[in-house]
């Protein structure tokens, strides 16, 4: 039955070539260098704009927290606001917890 399937036979293949250290290794760099440049250092660059507009907030500040809660700073403790909702409303929030700085007059436009 030989007659009708020719036989396969392995070929010599080319020897491993050594030397492909140097090659995967820049490839790492390369993989890292992306890393940081597409992920790391632009959430560390939010997080201390972030930092950075937390620890500015002052009385009088317009602002909107991370829950959707509009208002105006009435006080500012170390790690709490007391942001006027409505008139006569006044509820206590993290200071963490706001999302943005809103320019002033905003509240009066809504």
């Amino acid at each position: 039955m030989n007659f009708l399937i020719s036989d396969a036979y392995a070929q010599q293949g080319q020897p491993p070539a050594g030397g492909g250290m140097i090659e995967f290794l820049i490839m790492i760099g390369v993989f890292f260098a992306i890393m940081y440049f597409l992920i790391i250092r632009p959430q560390s660059k939010r997080a201390k704009e972030h930092k950075n507009m937390v620890d500015n907030l002052s009385k009088g500040d317009e602002i909107v927290t991370n829950g959707g809660l509009v208002g105006r700073i009435t006080q500012v403790h170390e790690n709490f606001l007391k942001v006027e909702a409505s008139n006569g409303v006044e509820l206590v929030v993290q200071r963490q917890s706001v999302a943005a700085v809103l320019p002033k007059g905003t509240l009066k436009d809504l």
